[in-house]
């Protein structure tokens, strides 16, 4: 058989047209497996191959190449060719150019929002066909399809009614194989949407001209395919909303003092009640490092692809045999279960007796089933070395890989010894691949109900990885392990974050197309049909922090384009590397910051270089050596000191970069420093320009083409849709890419993105987004309402446009206002903490809001452990309330 393919595509002088694919026959054409396409007439390149008949279906899609680069790629998955037994085959396509509506391509809306059954009609026998056409409809509604009528008889003659349907194959394309198509003259025809029972009164044409085909079959041998059509119409702008909790404050009659995978099922039944369609939940990922409740952090993982144990719900994976355990398990569980927020250490200590009592009964039997095999295969490459990064951890007492005496270093072919079979450890080490197959198993259940309930689950995905995780230490040349990724001074902390976590060496990244985060990605897809990416800012720069430091406030963007002390200058600013680099410590400041302990500060911490001027100790040059030192020192007193002694440390007004140490960064927020502070207005003029230059406009470009080489990579890697937190120190360039990927962003009222406004106006965000009153990082909306009383007036007279003193309680009808705003907002979707939802209710909602709190940024070693206050099944109950969310949701056109 012969098959032509052509494509229409406006070139620049020097590019080339290329096809390629997945099946054997591509190899011939070399290493890049490409075939290069012959230049036709303007736009139009072709190419044909002649095959085997036997040929099975394959995948292909098409290519930009200059000066033998790939500079240009298709958007989406590769197109499958499937023959159906004809000699000839023509196939037309068009570029699939990222389409406007993208968002509505993927799963949340293909396999879930817009579902439709695979099969809507019986199958066709396929060897009559003579023509086939594709066309991508994805805004088409459940209880609807898409046909096609036009000129002649087998087209209906216009007539709605003898409208032929198509199938989707798979959702949002839609096909229809056509037999007996006249050749005398061009086939006219239109695509329309209309309800599948064919009810006359609900056809929507599709927009535009009639649609005119010429290439036609030109005998019944020959197949003529046209793909790449899209239904022309007006965006239907749907909108929804959903709930977001974290899955460890998650309660149920059930649970077992934390939220479980299975209990999702019983959220679900909550969100169908109420009319919502998603659920948001923070990561999920195994956080196992030392066993404390230190753990609590959901964002620093172990492993970016093991789920936490934590989750797992003890009885269905099976009852143990001991009656006397299990009833003494069960008053433990009764016992926890009432606690009002998450007590994680107890909880972990409880469920891993189960976990190994379990295994010693049903383990042998599990690992030897054929499902078992069949996951652990799948998985291999991930699983084994991150069960014997447990096994390590656990015997070493240290997650940190860089003090086991034995293995600290990764060897491939040493672990996969340790692992065997055969090995001594093995039972210990398969203990993991146990837990790690029932999490699978129960979170796979969990999906499946919600996705029977016609839900979108929503993950998250961290920005960064533990530097104690197993992919630090199986994968360390990923990982700039001697740095600290955090972010700059923002809302949530005026001095900045440290995460902890390593920043990743894009450049070695690249060199495999950034294959560890596909993987990533994929994993993800299992399990969610949508997904946040936490902190997308690092796919722009990260805000990288020595590794010696602790503050926020002494970090720099990598990657970014320092400045030399001679662009310095150009600047008008004086520059002395050590005025401008080393922390100015001068005596008519240091009362201000130690008070009564400043004799004290002076001789312990500090050299005397006289005329009031001093430098710190070698033994205190770095806030890491400061911490050490004051390491159990918890007094008040001691911590003043130490807080102080890390104030000084950051009395700098440039911060040397680490790979150009010739360059350097301005410290930022260095206006509030006491060595800003110090300069003759014209030097802190010119540092100003310099600072703004080099924060809001130097990098625009640099960075988006950073984000531009990433994130399009990355984002199709799935079919989830994708939905980013960017909030905080937004370059311009941000908004720019997000809306060139249609990428979701995010939008909270009290965090608005335009400097003018104190509050954002929930009427002007953009469709493409997510909108919420708090997120897990934020004070809840109680809990906001009362923390600033200036901000809660302002907030109350000029956007609830209430007038007199506001309430200082957030009375019930001040959220459902609130709450309406977003609702009623043009954002894609409201996801609102639970919390949040609950504060409409005097009567259900927890007395003391400041319990709702989740996390605190600004403190590094918050415990995070909120819970619900009643069990999901109390929630079910709620009628009334429940009644009232979906009739708010309902009358928001959500």
């Amino acid at each position: 058989m012969r098959i032509f393919f052509n494509i229409d595509y406006q070139t620049h002088w020097g590019e080339q047209v290329c096809l390629t694919g997945d099946a054997d026959f591509f190899d011939q054409f070399g290493n890049s497996r490409m075939l290069e396409m012959q230049y036709t007439r303007p736009d139009k390149w072709t190419v044909s191959i002649e095959l085997p008949d036997d040929i099975p279906t394959f995948n292909y899609r098409y290519a930009i190449r200059e000066n033998n680069r790939i500079i240009r790629d298709e958007w989406g998955k590769s197109r499958p060719f499937t023959p159906s037994g004809k000699s000839v085959y023509r196939l037309y396509d068009h570029w699939q150019e990222l389409p406007v509506d993208q968002p509505f391509y993927s799963s949340a809306f293909s396999t879930i929002i817009f579902a439709h059954p695979k099969t809507l009609l019986p199958p066709k026998e396929s060897q009559g066909s003579t023509l086939t056409l594709q066309v991508w409809a994805p805004e088409t509604p459940a209880d609807e399809l898409i046909a096609i009528s036009g000129k002649g008889e087998t087209l209906g003659n216009w007539n709605p009614e003898k409208a032929l349907p198509l199938s989707p194959s798979p959702s949002p394309l839609w096909t229809i194989d056509l037999d007996n198509i006249p050749t005398n003259e061009p086939l006219e025809y239109k695509f329309l949407r209309i309800k599948k029972a064919f009810s006359t009164d609900t056809i929507v044409w599709e927009e535009g001209r009639n649609r005119t085909l010429k290439t036609l079959p030109e005998s019944k041998e020959e197949q003529v395919i046209i793909s790449g059509l899209s239904f022309r119409s007006t965006p239907s702008f749907w909108r929804g909303a959903g709930v977001a909790i974290p899955l460890f404050s998650l309660r149920s009659r059930d649970s077992f003092g934390i939220g479980d995978f299975l209990d999702l099922k019983k959220l679900a039944d909550w969100a169908t009640d109420t009319g919502q369609k998603v659920i948001q939940i923070l990561p999920i990922n195994d956080t196992t490092l030392t066993r404390t409740w230190t753990d609590s952090y959901p964002y620093n993982a172990n492993s970016i692809f093991a789920l936490h144990p934590l989750y797992l719900n003890l009885y269905a994976m099976g009852v143990l045999q001991d009656k006397a355990v299990l009833e003494r398990l069960e008053k433990i569980r009764q016992r926890l279960n009432e606690r009002n927020e998450v007590d994680y250490e107890e909880v972990l200590l409880v469920k891993w007796d189960y976990f190994r009592a379990i295994y010693e009964e049903t383990g042998y039997e599990t690992l030897n089933s054929t499902d078992f095999k069949t996951f652990f295969e799948k998985n291999r490459e991930w699983l084994e070395p991150y069960a014997a990064f447990c096994y390590l951890r656990d015997l070493y007492k240290t997650a940190d890989f860089r003090n086991w005496p034995k293995y600290s270093s990764y060897e491939p072919g040493v672990i996969a010894e340790l692992c065997a079979p055969g090995s001594p450890y093995y039972k210990e080490i398969a203990l993991h691949y146990f837990l790690q197959y029932h999490l699978h198993i129960q979170l796979k259940e969990a999906c499946r109900y919600i996705r029977e309930k016609g839900l979108v689950l929503k993950g998250d995905i961290p920005i960064g990885i533990s530097r104690d995780s197993v992919d630090a230490w199986s994968e360390s040349h990923l990982f700039n392990i001697g740095s600290q990724a955090g972010a700059p001074p923002d809302a949530f902390s005026f001095s900045g974050q440290n995460w902890g976590f390593p920043t990743y060496n894009w450049n070695i990244m690249e060199q495999d197309g950034y294959a560890w985060w596909k993987k990533r990605f994929r994993k993800m897809a299992e399990y969610f049909d949508a997904y946040r990416i936490d902190h997308i800012l690092g796919f722009f720069r990260i805000w990288e922090i020595p590794s010696d430091q602790i503050s926020g406030l002494l970090g720099h963007f990598n990657p970014a384009l320092p400045i030399s002390a001679q662009e310095i200058e150009g600047y008008g600013c004086w520059f002395d590397e050590y005025r401008m680099t080393h922390p100015y410590i001068r005596y008519y400041f240091l009362s201000e910051i130690f008070g009564e302990y400043t004799d004290e500060v002076i001789h312990h911490y500090l050299n005397d270089l006289g005329d009031g001027v001093y430098s710190l100790k070698n033994e205190f040059q770095t806030q890491k050596q400061i911490e050490i030192h004051f390491k159990g020192k918890t007094d008040p007193k001691n911590q003043q000191i130490k807080n102080g002694l890390y104030h000084l440390v950051e009395e700098v007004l440039f911060v040397r970069d680490p790979y150009h140490p010739q360059k350097y960064h301005p410290r930022i927020s260095a206006q509030y420093s006491y060595s800003y502070k110090a300069l003759d207005p014209y030097q802190q003029a010119c540092f100003n320009r310099l600072y703004d230059e080099f924060f809001y406009y130097r990098h625009n470009e640099f960075w988006k083409n950073e984000a531009l080489k990433k994130l399009p990579v990355l984002i199709s890697a799935t079919s989830m849709l994708v939905c980013a937190e960017d909030l905080g120190m937004i370059p311009h360039s941000v908004p720019e890419v997000m809306n060139r990927l249609k990428i979701l962003s995010l939008e909270i009222q009290r965090m608005s993105k335009h400097p003018q406004e104190r509050f954002a106006n929930t009427d002007r965000y953009p469709y493409l987004s997510v909108c919420s009153t708090s997120t897990h990082d934020m004070a809840p909306l109680r809990v906001w309402w009362e923390e600033d009383r200036s901000a809660t007036q302002y907030f109350y007279n000029h956007v609830l446009h209430e007038t007199g003193e506001a309430p200082f309680f957030c009375e019930p009808w001040i959220c459902e206002r609130i709450i309406d705003l977003h609702l009623r907002s043009s954002s894609m979707l409201a996801i609102l903490p639970l919390q949040d939802w609950l504060s409409i209710d005097g009567v259900i909602r927890r007395e003391t809001p400041q319990e709702e709190r989740i996390n605190i940024p600004a403190n590094p070693r918050h415990y995070w452990r909120y819970r619900m206050h009643l069990t999901l099944e109390e929630l079910i109950n709620c009628r009334n309330f429940n009644r009232k969310i979906r009739k708010m949701i309902t009358e928001s056109g959500r």
